[in-house]
C-alpha cells in the first residue's frame, strides 16, 4: 500500500545545476570567517546547489560543542548573497524554524534525533503551518520505517509539499565500518511505498570518515537516490565536530567527478528489449521459487500435525543448526553470500515454526 503523501517534484522546487543534486557545507558553522570561506570554495567547484552548515548541534552529551547559535544565521545570510548558493540548516524545535525562516533560510531539516520523538515532530510540523518552505526529514536514529513515515506524513500534514527525506544510516551495537549502518533495505522500503518522494543520501553520517563516502555515496546513486548531502570544510583536520568525515572543498569537486550517474530507465531500444528478455527469466525462476516453497510448507503442516500426535515440541534447536549449516556450505558452493542464505533461512524457520504453532493451537481450541 502506497502512502498518501501530497508532495511536489524535486524538479519544482530545487535548482539543480549539475547532476546529481549536491547540499554541501560544514557540520558546524564555527566563526564567520570558516563559514563563508568554505561556501566560497565550494560555490567555486560549481558542483553544489546548496550550502548546509550545523547551526545548532544536538549532542550526545553536555559540554561538547552545541553549535554556534542563532548568530551563525546572519554568517550563512551573508555566505548566501556572496556566493549565491541557498542555504539550509538543521531545526530541532519551533524557535529553531522560526528564527531560521525569518533569516532566510531555504531548506530546513530535521535531524535523526528529532525523527525518532513524535512530540518534537509535531512540535515542528506546527510552527511550520501556512509556511511555504521545502522540508527534508532524516531517517530516525534507530532502524524503524514506521517512525520516518511518521514524521514525513506529520510534516506533509502541516501542508508542506516540498518534501523530501534524507538516508543518512542507522546506529548499531555492533562496530562494524560505518558510524551508521546503512540499512540499504529500509530506504528501499519507504522509495518503494513512496516512489514520488526524493532521497537524499549522506554518506558522511553513514560512513564517520571520509575514506568511505565515496562507496556510499556511488551505492546511493546507485540506488536512485535523488542526491547526496556531503559534509566540507576549508580545513576538516581543525574542524570542531565530525572532523573525520568532512571533506575539503577540493576533495569534494574530485569526489563528484568520479562518480557514475545511471539513469532508472532504458531508452535504447536494444538494450531495453534484453532487459526484457532477463526480467522474464527471472519472472519464470521466481514462479518455481514460490511453488516450491508452498510444496515446502505442505510438507511442514504435515510435520507439525506428527509433532502434535506425538508430543513432540516444535523447535528442536539440533535439526535448526543442522539445516543452517549444511544449506549455507551448499549456498556458498553456489557463490550465494552467506548473509543472504541464513536471512533466508531465518525466514523460512520463522514460517515453519508459525505453521507448526497454528496447528497446535488450533487442536488445543478444538479439544477444550
Amino acid at each position: 500500500m502506497k502512502l498518501d503523501l501530497k508532495i511536489q517534484p524535486l524538479s519544482s522546487w530545487m535548482k539543480i545545476g549539475h547532476e546529481p543534486l549536491l547540499i554541501a557545507g560544514p557540520c558546524s558553522a564555527e566563526t564567520e570567517e570558516q563559514l563563508v570561506a568554505t561556501a566560497h570554495l565550494i560555490a567555486k567547484t560549481g558542483k553544489a546547489s546548496v550550502l548546509r552548515a550545523g547551526i545548532w548541534k544536538p549532542r550526545t552529551r553536555p559540554g561538547e560543542f552545541e553549535g554556534i547559535g542563532s548568530i551563525g544565521l546572519e554568517w550563512l545570510k551573508r555566505a548566501k548573497a556572496e556566493t549565491g548558493l541557498p542555504t539550509a540548516v538543521e531545526v530541532a524545535n519551533a524557535k529553531h524554524v522560526e528564527e531560521a525562516l525569518a533569516a532566510g533560510v531555504d531548506i530546513l531539516w530535521i535531524g535523526a534525533r528529532s525523527t525518532v520523538n513524535p512530540f518534537t515532530v509535531q512540535e515542528i510540523a506546527d510552527a511550520l503551518k501556512g509556511v511555504d518552505v521545502p522540508v527534508m526529514v532524516k531517517n530516525p536514529v534507530n532502524p524503524d520505517l514506521s517512525l520516518w513515515i511518521g514524521a514525513l506524513e506529520r510534516i506533509n500534514a502541516a501542508g508542506i509539499t516540498k518534501l523530501a527525506a534524507i538516508h543518512r544510516g542507522f546506529s548499531s551495537f555492533e562496530k562494524t565500518a560505518f558510524r551508521n549502518e546503512p540499512h540499504w533495505d529500509l530506504a528501499i522500503s519507504l522509495k518503494t511505498l513512496a516512489p514520488e518522494l526524493p532521497m537524499i543520501n549522506d554518506p558522511s553520517h553513514i560512513c564517520g570518515n571520509r575514506e568511505l563516502i565515496p562507496y556510499i555515496a556511488q551505492k546511493a546513486l546507485d540506488m536512485d537516490m535523488q542526491g547526496l548531502m556531503i559534509e566540507s570544510h576549508l580545513d576538516p583536520s581543525v574542524a570542531w565536530t565530525d572532523a573525520k568525515q568532512q571533506l575539503t572543498p577540493s576533495a569534494l569537486s574530485d569526489l563528484m567527478d568520479h562518480l557514475t550517474q545511471r539513469k532508472p530507465e532504458v531508452k535504447d531500444a536494444a538494450v531495453k528489449d534484453k532487459m526484457a528478455e532477463l526480467r522474464a527469466q527471472i519472472d519464470k525462476i521466481d514462479d518455481q521459487i514460490i511453488s516450491k516453497m508452498a510444496e515446502r510448507m505442505q510438507v511442514v503442516e504435515k510435520i507439525g500435525a506428527y509433532k502434535r500426535d506425538n508430543n513432540v515440541t516444535i523447535l528442536q534447536v539440533n535439526r535448526w543448526d543442522e539445516i543452517l549449516h549444511k544449506r549455507t556450505s551448499y549456498a556458498k558452493a553456489l557463490k550465494l553470500s552467506t548473509d543472504f542464505t541464513e536471512k533466508l533461512l531465518e525466514l523460512m524457520h520463522h514460517e515453519s515454526i508459525r505453521k507448526q504453532t497454528e496447528i497446535m493451537n488450533h487442536t488445543t481450541v478444538a479439544e477444550a
